[in-house]
């Protein structure tokens, strides 16, 4: 494994389970659930009947017809309360799990043992290859770099990869977030909050702003809440950010104005910073 980096972080995981916890997901949420197969892992939605986001989660379906989601540290209760919202006389059960969750990225890195009663799961991260290691207990691969949580972070940032409490709001729509493609099922049937997914789908998915990547220089200081400009006018608001520490440069993710032609190079309050891409 070539450059191989391992670091723990906090995540929540909730269990899912009951006689009609399939069918009920299938309704809920905007993946196919009917078509994972035990084992197969994917992404998905909770939307409001609006369509904007209320959790975006990887799904897990177990080997004892149970299920499994991960997401990010602190929005459990969240998902939990979209789904229970239309639980009516069915029988599915969401119970927290005290799972731990362990980060494994690098070049050609081989999978690890998975922990007694959890889950290894392969990420695809732009630009990342490694995978998820989620259980009771994870143990550290050998061979492997340990890091810190702002070596993780940078890494998400450069990835492009968002995250619920920063590029997922309550006024988020999928599209704008780019995960259209991975995380929706456009044959599976009708889903709470599929109008509007499927109405921007229909169009191109050409929303007013769209999530993209920044890069700067390498000792730029580049904030969360940073207003970006171009040409002049206020064109998005910094969502995430990892500021240059002299060797590697600043790294953001930040909705920007579809006026904003890319390439191109938009403006912080610390400087210039490269708009890589959407």
């Amino acid at each position: 494994m070539t450059g191989a980096w391992w670091v723990e972080q906090a995540r929540d995981v909730v269990a899912i389970g009951g006689d009609d916890a399939e069918s009920y997901l299938q309704g809920q949420i905007s993946q196919d659930v009917s078509a994972l197969a035990p084992g197969d892992s994917t992404w998905s939605l909770v939307l409001s009947p609006q369509g904007k986001v209320e959790a975006w989660f990887r799904l897990h379906a177990m080997a004892d017809g149970t299920y499994v989601a991960d997401l990010d540290a602190g929005f459990s209760p969240q998902l939990i309360a979209r789904l229970e919202r239309f639980r009516l006389r069915v029988d599915v059960r969401f119970e927290p799990l005290s799972w731990r969750f362990g980060v494994l990225r690098g070049e050609s890195v081989e999978p690890p043992a998975a922990p007694e009663g959890g889950l290894v799961v392969a990420v695809d991260w732009p630009g990342f290859e490694g995978y998820d290691v989620l259980g009771p207990t994870v143990q550290l691969p050998g061979g492997v770099e340990v890091v810190d949580a702002l070596h993780y972070e940078r890494a998400r940032v450069g990835a492009g990869w968002p995250v619920m409490g920063a590029e997922f709001t309550e006024k988020t729509i999928p599209a704008e977030a780019g995960i259209v493609e991975r995380s929706v099922s456009f044959t599976k049937g009708c889903f709470t909050g599929q109008e509007l997914v499927a109405r921007i789908d229909s169009r191109g998915n050409n929303t007013p702003r769209r999530l993209c990547r920044l890069v700067g220089v390498h000792d730029q200081l580049v904030e969360v809440g940073d207003t970006v400009t171009f040409d002049g006018k206020d064109v998005g608001v910094v969502s995430s950010a990892v500021a240059g520490d002299g060797a590697r440069p600043a790294v953001a993710l930040a909705y920007l104005h579809r006026s904003v032609a890319l390439p191109a190079e938009v403006v912080v309050p610390s400087g210039t910073m490269a708009v890589v891409a959407p």
